[in-house]
């Protein structure tokens, strides 16, 4: 059960980590380790709604128990929780969300020790070293190793701003075009591309498009399976610009609510996200938002640093004189574009998608 490792605790807990997808809640991971520092269980959080880290890492270790109890036999301290350490990328939360706090997980564990590398910023979520501590839990940290405070350094500066995290979509040919030269569009990406945009979608709360995108194309703006059935929850659709939604547009009829704000400034759409009730799908307020064009909005949220990651989905096809996925950037010399660095969480950076290309990226630090 033990597993000898040359990389640290808080190392692995960090690869385990970039296992997980961006959004709302950070990449997280966790280790557990036995007094003479084997590794008994790694576990990661796989996005919102899921098991925390910590309680990811919980489960392997009861279910490595349960499989093989003799081992208690052999390794003794392994199966007693007092004597485990859980290492921590991020400090455990202490709060009820989708999910029970962290920090009761661990104390119902009964493990003896925890190291956690970066502090939960947030507030409410936070407080979980603090009650581990004062329940005789041995707690170090913040011990900010590099790795760990990578993973969530978008994700706290986002949360630093209050506002929700961004992610831009971009399906476009070879050539950087999101459509021919005489506005044809769908579809430029294969099914295999288009099933992973609509498990993205399933994840937000809210997905912007502009005006002309739903005057052209008529979009539902929905997340479906593979197999065309409607997910569990639908991100609410967000319109920005001036001109008006028809009636029956098919926003209206797939959506019991759409909002449409006459703001272009991407700061001011946002503003109107937070001013609006819901109800939200995930929860009381946006927290993640996915923008998908088209190519002039993309350009003002990149341009506005809204922008937390990048998800690029690239056909192998030329369209030459097409029409560019993103437009109006302001960048009259090298120096001034907007620079991007390649993400590995969720898989990436990149990966093939039927005969698609998929790109994960972030800002650049």
């Amino acid at each position: 059960m033990s597993t000898p490792s040359r990389s640290t605790p808080m190392d692995l807990a960090a690869a385990a980590a970039m296992r997980g997808v961006r959004g709302a809640n950070p990449l997280v991971g966790a280790v557990l380790t036995a007094p003479d520092g084997a590794v008994l269980a790694v576990g990661h959080h796989r996005g919102r709604g899921t098991a925390h880290a910590e309680v990811d890492a919980i489960a392997r270790w009861e279910a490595a128990r349960a499989a093989d109890p003799g081992l208690a036999a052999l390794d003794t301290a392994a199966f007693d929780p007092a004597d485990l350490t859980l290492h921590v990328t991020l400090e455990p939360c202490d709060h009820t969300g989708t999910t029970g706090p962290c920090s009761e997980a661990v104390l119902r564990a009964g493990f003896g020790a925890l190291r956690y590398a970066v502090a939960d910023p947030t507030g409410d979520d936070g407080g979980g070293a603090a009650r581990l501590s004062r329940h005789g839990v041995r707690v170090e940290g913040p011990t900010g190793e590099a790795a760990a405070v990578a993973l969530t350094a978008r994700w706290r500066a986002v949360r630093a701003a209050g506002r929700p995290w961004v992610t831009a979509h971009l399906a476009q040919s070879l050539d950087g075009n999101a459509a021919a030269a005489d506005g044809t569009s769908r579809w430029i990406t294969g099914e295999a591309s288009r099933h992973h945009a609509h498990e993205v979608r399933a994840r937000v709360d809210a997905i912007v498009v502009g005006t002309g995108t739903v005057l052209a194309d008529d979009p539902r703006l929905t997340a479906r399976a593979a197999d065309g059935a409607a997910a569990a929850r639908q991100p609410v659709p967000v319109v920005q610009g001036r001109r008006r939604i028809p009636a029956d547009a098919a926003l209206h009829a797939a959506h019991p609510v759409v909002l449409q704000t006459g703001e272009r400034d991407p700061h001011d759409v946002l503003a109107a996200i937070a001013a609006h009730p819901g109800p939200w799908p995930h929860g009381r307020r946006a927290e993640h938002v996915l923008v998908e064009g088209g190519p002039h909005v993309l350009g003002a949220w990149f341009s506005a640093g809204l922008v937390d990651e990048v998800m690029a989905y690239t056909a192998p096809l030329l369209l030459g004189a097409g029409l560019p996925a993103v437009a109006g950037l302001d960048v009259g010399t090298l120096a001034d574009g907007i620079r991007l660095v390649p993400d590995p969480a969720e898989g990436g950076p990149v990966k093939a998608l039927g005969e698609d290309v998929w790109t994960h990226l972030m800002p650049a630090p």
